[in-house]
Order: structure tokens, then C-alpha cells, then sequence
């Protein structure tokens, strides 16, 4: 399978954020011998913070492979950014579709063109307290067990010394200079659902796994162990409204 050219309006969002990072950010890149030279890909990545796809994408666009972003919809309506967005080929997600296969098509699509799309399985940035890796949604393991293309795990870390996640004074921290970290590792071995039936089951198994690939490659870049269990978002939620509800009005 061939590989997607980088294209006219990838180079020019290059030419556009690259020299700002350049300038402002240390890099510490780990582990691009594992992105894949040619084929279509899929990366999961964690998400600690807006800056991520700048950080992110920097590393993953000097390895010359790319990404397609799935991203929402409505970014696609901007003037502007909806020009860019399209102009790069990202791929837009209707989030009203109740069609799981229709959402994720031009991934699919993607991926069997050669391309490389690039999952934030957590669906938004972390609520874990550490900043350790959340449960992810099913969505890169549905795609990955329909393509049986490589899954290639991402952990960054530091762009959230730059943009804290849902700090309450949303200021940039530029300086003192801060390093950002990226580091790619070997395919997660998913080839054991291949001839599974792609049940809620599965799909929540092989996203356990992902995560558990992601989470181990930001353990190396953090230098400590995660928690044993990934933060349920859902769960704490649902905690949360239970205990409201037996307390009942005051």
C-alpha cells in the first residue's frame, strides 16, 4: 500500500507553526522507528492538553507520516479553520450519526488508502487527577479490528506545563522554556479479536488494551507507574450523582 503526499496545505500549516515551536519549545522524541514507513495506521494518543495536536502533530510530521485527525464537525464550518481543516484532510465526525460504521467510514477509508489517522481514544482531555490516560472509547479499536492495520501507541507529555487542562485562568505558560515530550511505541498486538465478533465486549477489551499500550509508553516518558486502574470518567460521575441524590435537598 502506498502512502498519502504531505500535500500543499499540510506544508503551509507547517511553514505556519513549526517556527514558533521551534523557538518556544524544547523536543525530547522517542520511538519514530515504530511509525510505520508506508501502509495505512492508526495512533492512539493521550490528551492532556489543547497544545496536544501542535505537539503531537510536530513529531509525527517530521517523521513524514502525516496524520488525518478526526475532528468535530462543526470546526469544519469556520471560515477559516473549516478551509484549512479540509485543505489538510482532516475527517470531519457527526457525533448526532447513531451509526457507528457511517462515523467512522472515511477513517476507514483512510487507513485503506494509506494513510495514517490519528485517534484520541479518551474522546476529550483527561479528568484523571495525575493526568494519567482515562478509559478510552471504543472507536480506534472498531477501526483498527475492521482494517487490521497497525495501532501505533503515543504518549506525550509537557504541553500541559504550557496550557493546563480546564485551568481556571486559561494563561499559556511559555517560560521558563518547557520540553515536549513524544514518544511512539511498537504496534499493540490486537490480533487476537480479529476473528472475534466486534461485540461491546470485544471492542471494550481491545480498548482496554490500547490504553494499556498508550498509558505504558507515558509511564517511560514520566519516569513512574499509573495507576492500576484507568480513571472512569462515567463511573465518577455517576458516583457523584448517586451521593447527591442520597443526600437528598438540604
Amino acid at each position: 500500500m502506498s502512502r498519502r503526499r504531505i500535500g500543499f496545505w499540510y506544508r503551509l500549516a507547517a511553514v505556519i507553526a513549526k517556527p514558533p515551536l521551534v523557538v518556544l519549545f524544547k523536543r525530547d522524541w522517542r520511538g519514530m522507528e515504530h511509525i510505520p514507513a508506508d501502509g495505512g495506521f492508526i495512533t492512539a494518543v493521550n490528551h492532556n492538553s489543547y497544545l496536544d495536536p501542535l505537539s503531537y502533530g510536530h513529531f509525527q510530521y517530521n517523521s513524514t507520516r502525516v496524520p488525518r485527525f478526526l475532528a468535530k464537525a462543526g470546526l469544519f464550518k469556520a471560515p477559516v479553520v473549516g478551509m484549512m481543516l479540509r485543505g489538510i484532510g482532516q475527517i470531519p465526525v457527526y457525533r448526532e450519526s447513531t451509526n457507528a460504521l457511517d462515523a467512522f467510514r472515511a477513517a476507514v477509508d483512510a487507513i485503506e488508502r494509506g494513510e495514517c489517522v490519528a485517534f484520541y481514544p479518551e474522546g476529550t482531555l483527561t479528568r484523571d487527577p495525575g493526568l494519567w490516560p482515562m478509559s478510552g472509547k471504543t472507536g480506534a479499536a472498531r477501526v483498527a479490528l475492521m482494517t487490521k492495520a497497525p495501532v501505533i501507541p503515543v504518549a506525550q507529555w509537557g504541553a500541559h506545563l504550557v496550557m493546563p487542562p480546564y485551568a481556571k485562568e486559561k494563561k499559556i505558560r511559555l517560560f521558563p522554556r518547557k520540553t515536549l515530550q513524544v514518544q511512539a511505541g511498537p504496534p499493540v498486538d490486537l490480533s487476537r479479536f480479529y476473528d472475534m465478533e466486534p461485540t461491546p465486549e470485544v471492542l471494550r477489551e481491545a480498548t482496554e488494551t490500547i490504553m494499556a499500550a498508550v498509558t505504558a509508553q507515558l509511564e517511560i516518558l514520566r519516569g513512574e507507574k499509573a495507576p492500576e486502574e484507568l480513571y472512569d470518567y462515567r463511573k465518577v460521575r455517576a458516583e457523584q450523582r448517586r451521593k447527591a441524590e442520597e443526600k437528598g435537598p438540604k
